[in-house]
């Protein structure tokens, strides 16, 4: 399924400040579809002279009038008409007549969409229309509608009267809301020009109850009640005062009694005025325990890296200290070895420490690892330059430690076998693809004769590691006088893991 970007970019003809203020519309859509009980299109003109649906929207407060999505599709001819018109006149229209739709039933009403040259720009700084909105109201359900939802259908009309103006969306307000934002079915407060509440849902009233207030909210005024509920000293969020006003278009929280209640509000403005407000309520305390509880575990899941990484580099300097005091030049090239290897696996938890992720930039990793080599080299009297093409990526934390050690014995090889007492080349190659990852370790050494391979520790680790841990494959080829390439395979679905 395409994106609304992808959509406006192959069929329409709208502009970067036109595509950012359908995104931030696309963000409300489905808040249009609660409120109007109707489901909610949002139409782009393309470059033929058609309408193509780049949103729908299906309310959640009644049942949705189609089955299958519109994106994508081109305007149904029975709704192009009024859709074109809507959109060159620049007004909201009705249809004259029932639409019937399978059978159904339904009123359709179309919303040119403008848009404000700027957060701050006047009335007469429209720009637009540069789409349309239709909503799609079922008629065969007809019974008197309660005073909810009557309530709701006056907040839809106003806020499509507002996008006809170019009032709505408000660039200015904060984007990408926190998990757990509220919508019209968790609770909506009406307010007046005041900050006096003129409805309050029966959602909204539980709300509110949860943090301590008992009374009915209508008649009251918001800005009052919060205040009273909020336990003194408490350090009071600056824009709470403007939000449970409704005087400007933003979110905030109250924490009481233990709950916290989620604030958004949306001014509702006439001809420029503002006559009122509508406040979105919703009860978070799980949702913001549970992510207190998400930060609490990543803190102690990087102070875990973070410590073992210490106990490894601990442990590297103990075996550093007894290679040095070993009588044996075998039991001090073990210790070497050994070194080498848990200095490697230290490097991975170093950067697991570094962020909350459990994933690692391998490029990063691997780049520290290969500083590791220039020990190597100088005890064997040999001068190497390594070379790094292509990239490792992001990979999970269980792939980079063995794939690191690997890597650090393949290299670590190249450099005392290939390359022992000259001059020469390692050349690292990743190729990463959706199916797995591909690294390639060369030298230009001496190498050894082909089809044989080598039989020591160093092998069997690297063995071990890939084909054991890694369930990949690994392959060497050797030319003796021409150096070694040593090939392995880790198969992963890197798009969908990482």
């Amino acid at each position: 399924m395409p994106t609304m970007s992808e959509l406006v970019s192959a069929h329409g003809r709208s502009s970067e400040d036109d595509l950012n203020w359908l995104h931030a519309l696309l963000g409300d859509l489905q808040l249009l579809a609660d409120l109007a009980f109707a489901d909610i299109v949002l139409w782009t003109p393309s470059s033929e002279g058609e309408f193509v649906a780049v949103a729908h929207a299906r309310p959640s407060s009644a049942a949705t009038l189609f089955y299958r999505d519109f994106v994508g599709q081109v305007i149904k001819p029975d709704w192009k008409r009024l859709v074109t018109d809507a959109f060159e006149r620049g007004a909201i229209l009705d249809s004259s007549a029932p639409d019937w739709f399978e059978e159904t039933p339904t009123r359709v009403r179309a919303v040119p969409v403008l848009r404000r040259t700027s957060p701050s720009a006047g009335p007469q700084q429209t720009i637009g229309p540069i789409a349309v909105l239709t909503r799609h109201t079922n008629l065969s359900e007809a019974r008197m509608p309660s005073r909810q939802e009557l309530t709701f259908n006056d907040c839809a009309n106003d806020l499509f009267r507002m996008i006809a103006s170019g009032d709505f969306p408000t660039l200015a307000a904060p984007t990408a809301p926190r998990r757990g934002a509220p919508r019209a079915s968790d609770g909506l407060i009406r307010l007046d020009v005041d900050g006096t509440v003129l409805f309050a849902s029966p959602n909204a009233l539980s709300a509110f109850n949860r943090i301590g207030f008992s009374g009915e909210l209508e008649g009251q005024e918001l800005a009052q009640v919060v205040t009273e509920l909020l336990p003194d000293r408490f350090l009071v969020d600056e824009t709470l005062p403007v939000v449970v006003t409704g005087k400007a278009p933003w979110r905030t929280e109250v924490e009481a009694r233990g709950s916290t209640l989620s604030l958004r509000a949306i001014p509702v403005r006439h001809d420029e005025e503002r006559v009122g407000a509508i406040v979105l309520c919703r009860e978070v305390t799980e949702l913001r325990h549970q992510e207190q509880e998400l930060i609490t575990k990543d803190a102690t899941i990087r102070e875990i890296h973070h410590r073992v990484k210490n106990n490894l580099q601990t442990v590297a300097s103990l075996l550093r200290i007894q290679a040095r005091r070993s009588n044996s030049e075998e039991a001090r090239e073990s210790l070497a070895q050994a070194t080498r290897r848990v200095s490697a696996i230290a490097v991975v938890h170093d950067t697991l420490a570094q962020g909350l992720a459990q994933s690692v930039d391998f490029d990063e990793v691997f780049d520290r690892v290969l500083m590791l080599i220039a020990e190597v080299a100088s005890t064997h009297h040999t001068r190497v330059h390594p070379i790094k093409r292509g990239a490792f990526g992001v990979l999970p934390s269980d792939y980079a430690t063995p794939l690191a050690l690997a890597l650090t014995e393949l290299v670590t090889n190249a450099v005392e076998h290939g390359l022992a007492g000259r001059e020469g080349n390692v050349t690292i190659t990743a190729h990463r693809a959706e199916e797995g990852l591909t690294v390639s370790v060369r030298d230009n050494g001496v190498g050894l004769p082909e089809g044989k391979v080598g039989t020591g520790l160093g092998t069997q680790i690297v063995r071990t590691l890939i084909e054991g841990e890694l369930g990949g494959l690994i392959d060497w080829h050797t030319m003796s006088g021409r150096g070694t390439e040593v090939t392995i395979a880790v198969p992963f679905n890197f798009t969908e893991a990482v």
